[in-house]
Order: structure tokens, then C-alpha cells, then sequence
């Protein structure tokens, strides 16, 4: 039994966290790694607790082989796996990469889809289920932890789709990955496919694993995954800021803090450090030279960042009003109140009050009403305005002439 298959025994309700960012998000247009930051970057998810990290393709060239070995060789911590295509030349090329390891994974990948059958493989559905069983059987002479993915599975037939997992099963493969390759899915039909797929394999295969891998191209990716886990998949592929092939993989972060945020739904739990993920996802941009969304969901500037003064005066009541995660869960220093010219008077006088200023009465009215205005001319208001501002709105102290008492 595999080092995952083991944990996952030991903990029923673990969700195994398969780390893509240096394979699928690495081979996207724009995103391309030197060796130097494939270490950097698999230094923080070993730190970040993953549970496997995918490194690359070894057979796409010697360069990509020769990064996989040096990540091998340099980090420690997750099962480490090298996707291959059903072919010995590939595991052989996966084997090399891998070899400084003792927790290894081979990812053995074939199309099962019509459209690939005829279009890209020239291959009956005889020959499909023939190739898998030798390129599953060669790989178990090499490697005890073997993943197997009928690419395109979610536009193949459900009854082959059944009998590619079964071979697969068969021939050694103790994980079966159900990729929905190109983002075609929904929630509800991809959580019918792991449940039909799950009663009809795994009773053959008692310590099987079901894993899901979705793409974005319709936005689904997240939520896709999640339906598959609630559907009895106990791993999950995703990459860092959700990067990889055309719109990208499911985020890693997401499924994390989504699992972690919905225990009461899922009742499921990772072996993830939440609290490694904005640093995670600051050095994949700083690596990728790819800013990350503003509004990008756990990671981006806005993730915990409040404007508007409703939600402003309710988080200084309890930050539980708006923020259903706290910041420092998942590595912000603390929730974050953009002055704007959609902020209240409230959170003006606080943090005018953090400045060292505290605000009442006509001057902070002065000091509003110039705010307000300030904000409409330039966006956000930080803290150098927001002293002049103050500073502008002061009261002049009146002078009075003294009385004189009359002379004489």
C-alpha cells in the first residue's frame, strides 16, 4: 500500500491535496519555471504541507527531466510524481527523474474520449484498454504508486470510462484520476460520474483512490472538484493561483479553505498549512511575473479588504459580520480598511484615531466632508492624504479681544 493510500486508511475523512503548479500550471502559455524556481517554488509547497507535488513531464525534454531531478534531490516532504504518457519510454523518463526519492508517483495518462479515440490516437476502444494494461503493468515493475488518467474522461462514454478504470485497477493503479481536461462539466453531473464510477470499481479495489482534476474553461473548476469530493473522491488536483492549460486548474487554495471554511458541509479535512498560501501564491506571481487578481478569492489584495462604510462598521462591531475566514488563516497580517470615497464616517475617525488624531465635532465633519472629496478625486486615501486631510480641516482657534473695564 502507498505511502497516500496509507493516510487515507488512517484518516477516512483526509483529503489528499495533489499539487499541479509545476506540471499543468508550468506548461501554460506564459508560465514556464527554470529549474532555480521549480526548487523555490517546491521548497514552499513541501512547507505548505501538500501531499503530492507533480513536478513535471520528464519526457517533454531533457531540461524538464533535469528540473525534476533537481527538485527531488533538493526538497523534502510530499510524495513527488512525474506525469507520463501510456508509453515505456515515458514511465523510463519518469523513473530517471525520480530516482533521488524513495516517495515516487508515475501519472500515466491516456485519452479515452471519442473525439481523442479517432482524432488523436487513430485507436479502437480495444487498443485504448490494451495500452492501458501494458503501460500500467510496465510502470508496477518500477513504481509502487502508480496514477492513472483517462484523459477526457468526463466526454467519455460512462460504461468504457468504467472499464479503462477497472483495467487500470487491475494492472496496479491505486489511484484513478477522473480529469474533466477540458473544464466541459458541472457540479451535479460530475458528482454523478464519481458516485456511478465509485459503486461499480471500487468494491474490486478495496484500497483504491478516486481523484478529480478539473479545469476552469467554464469557471467551474472549484466547485467541480468539491462536487467530486462530496461524491467520495479523497484527492483533489489543483495548482497555485489556479494557473495551468488555457483558463487554468482549480485553485489549491480555494479547495483548501473551502473544505477547511464548510467542515460543517464537508466534514472533511486536508493535511494542507493554510497559513503558507499568500505566501505561496506571492511567489508563484513574483516567479511567473503575473500580478494576482485584486479580487482573486483567499489570496488577493481585496481577499480581506473592506471599502464601503455599511461593511466597514460592521467589522469594527466583529469582523464576523463580513469576513467568513480570518486573514491570518491563510497568511494576511490582518484585515485590511481601504479609505475610499465609499467609506463612512466611522472608520475615517478610527483610523485618523490610529494616526494619533482623534476626531470630533466640527473637525471631524471638516475633516469628512474634505475626505469625501479628496477620495472622489484620487480613489483610495492613504495615510499621508488622510493627515493632510485632517491637518486641512483643523479649526482656527477665534481671537477674542480681551474686555477693558472702563476708566475713570
Amino acid at each position: 500500500m502507498s505511502r497516500i493510500a496509507k493516510a487515507i486508511a488512517a484518516d477516512p475523512k483526509r483529503v489528499i491535496v495533489f499539487d499541479t503548479t509545476l506540471r499543468d500550471g508550468e506548461q501554460a502559455p506564459g508560465f514556464s519555471m527554470s529549474p532555480d524556481d521549480k526548487v523555490r517554488m517546491a521548497q514552499l509547497l513541501a512547507a505548505l504541507r501538500v501531499d503530492v507535488v507533480e513536478a513535471g513531464f520528464p519526457a517533454a525534454s531533457p531540461g524538464d527531466e533535469e528540473a525534476v531531478r533537481r527538485v527531488v534531490g533538493e526538497v523534502e516532504g510530499p510524495v513527488f510524481c512525474s506525469l507520463a504518457r501510456a508509453a515505456e519510454g515515458d514511465i523510463d523518463a519518469a523513473w530517471r527523474s525520480l530516482k533521488g526519492t524513495p516517495d515516487r508517483r508515475v501519472h500515466i495518462f491516456l485519452g479515452t474520449s471519442p473525439i481523442h479515440r479517432s482524432a488523436k490516437l487513430k485507436m479502437s476502444t480495444d487498443e485504448v484498454l490494451a495500452a492501458v494494461d501494458r503501460a500500467v503493468r510496465y510502470a508496477a515493475t518500477r513504481f509502487d504508486d502508480i496514477e492513472f488518467s483517462p484523459e477526457d474522461a468526463i466526454r467519455t462514454e460512462p460504461g468504457f470510462l468504467a472499464e479503462v478504470c477497472e483495467v487500470a485497477a487491475a494492472a496496479g493503479a491505486g489511484t484513478l484520476n477522473i480529469p474533466d481536461t477540458v473544464g466541459y462539466s458541472t457540479p451535479g453531473e460530475i458528482g454523478e460520474i464519481f458516485r456511478t464510477l465509485i459503486a461499480r470499481v471500487r468494491p474490486r479495489f478495496k484500497d483504491l483512490v478516486f481523484s478529480a482534476h478539473c479545469h476552469d474553461d467554464l469557471g467551474m473548476a472549484v466547485a467541480n472538484s468539491l462536487s467530486a469530493v462530496e461524491a467520495g473522491a479523497r484527492q483533489v488536483e489543483g495548482a497555485i493561483n489556479g494557473i495551468g492549460e488555457r483558463a487554468g486548474n482549480a485553485s489549491t487554495e480555494e479547495i483548501v479553505m473551502a473544505i477547511r471554511t464548510r467542515g460543517d458541509r464537508y466534514g472533511l479535512t486536508t493535511g494542507v498549512d493554510a497559513t503558507r498560501l499568500v505566501a505561496a501564491s506571492r511567489l508563484l506571481s513574483e516567479i511567473t511575473r503575473t500580478p494576482v487578481m485584486r479580487n482573486k478569492a483567499i489570496v488577493g489584495m481585496n481577499a480581506f479588504a473592506h471599502e464601503a462604510g455599511i461593511h466597514q462598521h460592521g467589522m469594527l462591531a466583529d469582523s464576523r459580520t463580513y469576513e467568513i475566514m480570518r486573514p491570518q488563516d491563510v497568511g494576511f497580517d490582518g484585515t485590511s480598511f481601504v479609505l475610499g470615497k465609499h467609506s463612512g464616517r466611522h472608520a475615517l475617525a478610527k483610523r485618523a484615531e490610529a494616526l494619533g488624531h482623534v476626531l470630533s465635532g466640527d473637525h471631524l465633519n471638516a475633516a469628512f466632508s474634505g475626505f469625501k472629496t479628496r477620495a472622489d478625486q484620487i480613489g483610495e486615501i492613504d495615510d499621508r492624504e488622510l493627515l493632510a486631510i485632517v491637518e486641512a480641516a483643523r479649526p482656527v482657534p477665534r481671537f477674542e479681544e480681551p474686555a477693558y473695564e472702563a476708566v475713570g
